[in-house]
């Protein structure tokens, strides 16, 4: 009954937060029952009608269906996302091939396509909004693309692989999760991790006092493929075994290997483009995206691969001559390249980017940082919360504010790794905003920042600054998103635009106001000195060869391995093999400089939302120099810029095409060459 399950009732705390503290993982599954009940009932209640389709008797309930299925999933995926404890898998793993057999009596019902296609050939004829107009667009372009228009037994077929794919690419993260914590690294000397700082080490000991080991140290690994700390490690043995660790990931033979998996995935995603009538999953994808096709994505990515290269060949040399100049001569391996970065750096702009540390304390680069640019850019306040629980103790809940003091919605803020959260940093909507159902947003930001030991403050590095503040972005972005119908509301664009407001965001990191507020001394309350923000500006196209390189490098094997045609997808493909020769064929197969994420445990394209899309990074960072220029060359920091990228691009949410969107906010499309300047590869 709706009264024992906190789920199937209106959620009493503010802004529709879910009721965490009274939600058991037993009333997950009986939920979803009736969710799936309830919006089965709207949907056939839609084509039961036997008016002719108006938008009043089919996008308008349409819009008002699955509302229960909506809030559920959102609150079960928030946790199976970042507290995924054995009992949530298994849910995860029992829900997944339901979900998709449920979306897909959506999305594949022929009678409710016919509606809205009935709507879409008479759009001019209806008295609708630009809003409404482009809702019945994309309804009818994202049925169409799902495979609303095939016939019986392709529908059939389809709606057994979607089933399939939800049940591996869920395999995948659960695999990939516990390799992740079976492969971290234990040490039992702390002289094997020199060069970390105190912080650091007390993290590594808390890490393992949760495991159970007393007098030991272990490094916990990140999603991607280095570490933070092959930056500072000096014991050369040390940074081997950890990337050594986090390249085995999947890999093993064990039973967390992935490789079978991701091969079947690719699979069944190649069979599935074949049906619906696309030569691979890329174009599949892509056809629904700003790129548009594969090839489009090809050329920007062989056309900056070159230069990458280049860039990385010469920094290498460089790390190569300062080891020959040693004692002890070696030739430089993938271990190696950032604790001789940051040595090269350090002779050649005497910057120590690991000494900083103690300038970027968590609270101030949150409160200083973060939320002050916020409010001073958008006039938006922020008020924690103490009153409010999320769903864990590590979740900290802060109200948003208006510049005019009318509530925005609330955000939440997840900062600490534990072995139940996945890899990475992410955000997710846990409530959308609608006007038609009279809801204001609830984010939430993912991070994995090692925990220190109570008492000791939190200390970030430069990259994880850049994280949060890139993070924030897509916050912004959800909570900004300003649309009457649910389908529009968030970050509910393009895949390939997703990551344009995050990345614009991360220019407020150096901001001098910004910068001066929150990157502080801990212990001295001074703020970084001037000569070394010098410095870091000096350095910034400094190591991008590498940088640019490694992510080009996973970009390339996401198409590699989905652009294969059906024939040649189903073949027995050797992974390693495969990856080699891919990386080979864009010249990226540098091996001093390994790829961001090797397949077994690239989540973003096998558990994520990102296949055949891990390229949105790249094509987004386009539009985002782009606008980073609009703000240098119009004031900066400013509320009128702010109110204006909030109304024309941010406040639309998915509501009107992006690049639309974008050409309204910056009167012309992106410009390239800014992106070529900020990563050295211009010339």
């Amino acid at each position: 009954m709706a009264s024992e399950n906190p789920l199937l009732s209106p959620s009493p705390l503010p802004f529709g937060l879910p009721d965490y503290s009274a939600i058991r993982p037993e009333h997950y599954l009986p939920a979803f029952e009736d969710a799936f009940a309830a919006h089965t009932a709207e949907i056939d209640a839609i084509v039961a009608e036997d008016a002719e389709p108006t938008f009043e008797n089919t996008m308008l309930p349409l819009e008002r269906s699955g509302w229960l299925l909506g809030d559920v999933a959102r609150a079960f995926y928030t946790v199976s996302s970042a507290d995924a404890t054995p009992e949530i898998q298994a849910i995860e793993e029992e829900l997944a091939p339901r979900m998709s057999a449920h979306q897909d009596s959506i999305q594949l019902n022929s009678r409710l396509f016919a509606r809205i296609r009935s709507l879409h050939d008479r759009l001019d004829e209806l008295d609708l909004d630009p809003e409404q107009r482009y809702l019945v667009t994309r309804h009818h372009i994202e049925m169409a693309h799902a495979g609303a228009g095939l016939d019986d037994e392709a529908k059939a077929r389809l709606t057994e692989l979607n089933q399939r794919l939800s049940t591996l690419t869920t395999q995948f993260e659960k695999n990939l999760l516990a390799d992740t914590n079976d492969l971290a690294v234990v040490f039992d000397d702390p002289s094997e991790l020199d060069g970390l700082t105190e912080g650091e080490l007390s993290a590594a000991a808390e890490a393992a006092r949760d495991r159970g080991m007393e007098d030991k140290w272990v490094i916990t690994l990140t999603l991607f493929t280095g570490h933070p700390y092959l930056a500072s490690l000096t014991n050369r043995r040390s940074r081997q075994r950890i990337l050594d660790a986090s390249r085995a990931r999947g890999s093993r033979g064990n039973g967390h290997d992935n490789r079978e998996t991701l091969r079947e995935i690719v699979r069944l995603r190649a069979e599935r483009a074949a049906l619906l009538g696309y030569e691979s999953h890329a174009a599949y994808i892509t056809s629904d995206e700003t790129a548009r096709s594969p090839e489009a994505v090809h050329e920007l990515l062989r056309r900056l691969a070159v230069p990458a290269a280049r860039n990385a060949r010469r920094e290498q040399e460089k790390l190569q001559a300062l080891i020959d100049a040693g004692a002890d001569p070696f030739p430089l391996e993938a271990h190696d390249w950032a604790f001789y970065t940051e040595k090269v750096r350090a002779a050649e702009y005497e910057l120590d980017r690991a000494a900083l540390r103690p300038w970027f304390e968590a609270e101030r680069v949150l409160q200083d940082g973060v939320f002050r640019a916020a409010t001073e850019l958008y006039g938006i306040t922020f008020t924690e919360r103490p009153d409010l629980t999320g769903y864990h103790v590590d979740n900290r809940i802060f109200e948003v504010r208006n510049p005019d003091g009318a509530p925005l919605g609330l955000y939440l803020l997840d900062l600490y790794t534990r072995d139940t959260k996945r890899g990475g940093a992410w955000m997710n909507s846990i409530v959308l905003q609608s006007r038609l159902r009279d809801t204001l947003p609830v984010v939430v930001n993912n991070l994995n920042v090692p925990k220190p030991s109570p008492g000791q403050p939190t200390l970030l590095t430069l990259d994880e600054v850049t994280t949060l503040f890139h993070e924030f972005g897509h916050a912004l972005h959800g909570l900004f998103a300003t649309v009457t119908y649910p389908h529009f509301a968030g970050t509910n664009v393009f895949r390939d635009f997703v990551e344009f407001p995050s990345q614009v965001n991360e220019m407020w990191i150096y901001w001098p106001e910004i910068l001066a507020s929150y990157a502080r001394h801990i212990d001295t309350d001074e703020p970084l000195p001037a000569a070394i923000v010098e410095k870091l500006h000096a350095s910034e196209a400094f190591n991008q060869g590498f940088a640019t390189s490694e992510y080009l490098a996973a970009a390339w094997l996401d198409q590699a391995w989905h652009s294969l045609p059906m024939e040649r997808a189903a073949e027995a493909i050797d992974v390693a093999e495969f990856e080699a020769s891919a990386l080979a064929d864009i010249g990226l197969d540098n091996p001093a400089v390994p790829t961001r994420y090797s397949s077994t445990y690239f989540a973003h394209i096998f558990s994520g939302g990102y296949s055949a899309g891990y390229y949105s990074y790249i094509w987004s960072e386009v539009l985002d120099a782009d606008t980073v220029e609009w703000f240098r060359e119009n004031g900066g920091l400013r509320r009128e810029n702010g109110d204006r990228f909030r109304d024309r691009l941010l406040g639309v949410g998915g509501s009107k095409d992006p690049l639309e969107a974008y050409r309204d906010f910056r009167g012309r499309d992106a410009d390239i060459q800014p992106l070529l300047a900020r990563r050295g590869l211009a010339d």
